[in-house]
């Protein structure tokens, strides 16, 4: 900006020279020579002003809207879809949204150990046909086990005091769970804009 200011200020003195010039009675070929130069002075330095003005506030305003993001929208993904339709099947099979929405302290503990049961059957079924479950570790629970150098942070929760580097030697308290195999069923679901429902409402016609 400040250089701009400048320029502007050279070229009006520049301007008044040779206008000045120009009023002088004799002209000589000095007098030609910088009246010329001044002239083109004055172009060169017209020129640098409109370049060095840059983009139009028009295009400027074309760029800023450009360059601010555009507001991301919500919209359900098909990886979403396929969490929920994995939570339809656990529904289907055991019914375990139903189980888990419900308000258990209305029942007593025979009710509720009545529809664990149920609960537990379907979810185990369904669970085993879409994911090969085995234990992290084999030994049984309470048993000493060695952690060795290079472990798995996904596989280990490391609970107590811990000192120094591995190996580590501790007391499992969990075996912990993993899989190496999904076998997830792909959901044909073309809307994005809402994901798909865990269970349908049921309505008996009449």
């Amino acid at each position: 900006m400040h250089a701009m200011k400048a320029i502007a200020i050279i070229v009006v003195l520049l301007l008044v020279v040779v206008n000045a010039l120009e009023l002088l009675p004799a002209a000589s070929a000095f007098q030609m020579y910088l009246s010329g130069g001044a002239v083109a002075l004055s172009l060169v330095a017209l020129i640098a002003i409109m370049v060095w003005r840059g983009p139009s506030r028009d295009s400027r305003s074309a760029g800023a809207e450009a360059a601010r993001p555009m507001p991301v929208t919500t919209r359900a993904n098909r990886a979403d879809a396929e969490i929920v339709s994995f939570l339809a099947m656990l529904q289907a099979r055991g019914r375990l949204v139903d189980f888990l929405m419900e308000d258990i302290n209305a029942h007593d503990d025979a009710q509720v150990g009545a529809a664990a049961r149920v609960v537990h059957a379907g979810c185990k079924t369904a669970l085993l046909e879409h994911f090969r479950i085995s234990p992290v570790r084999a030994e049984s629970e309470g048993s000493t086990v060695q952690v060795a150098a290079g472990y798995s942070p996904d596989e280990y929760r490391l609970l107590g005091k811990i000192s120094g580097p591995a190996p580590f030697s501790g007391v499992l308290v969990h075996h912990g769970w993993k899989t190496d195999a999904v076998n997830l069923p792909r959901v044909l679901w073309s809307s994005t804009d809402r994901l798909p429902a865990i269970a349908p409402a049921e309505v008996e016609l009449r």
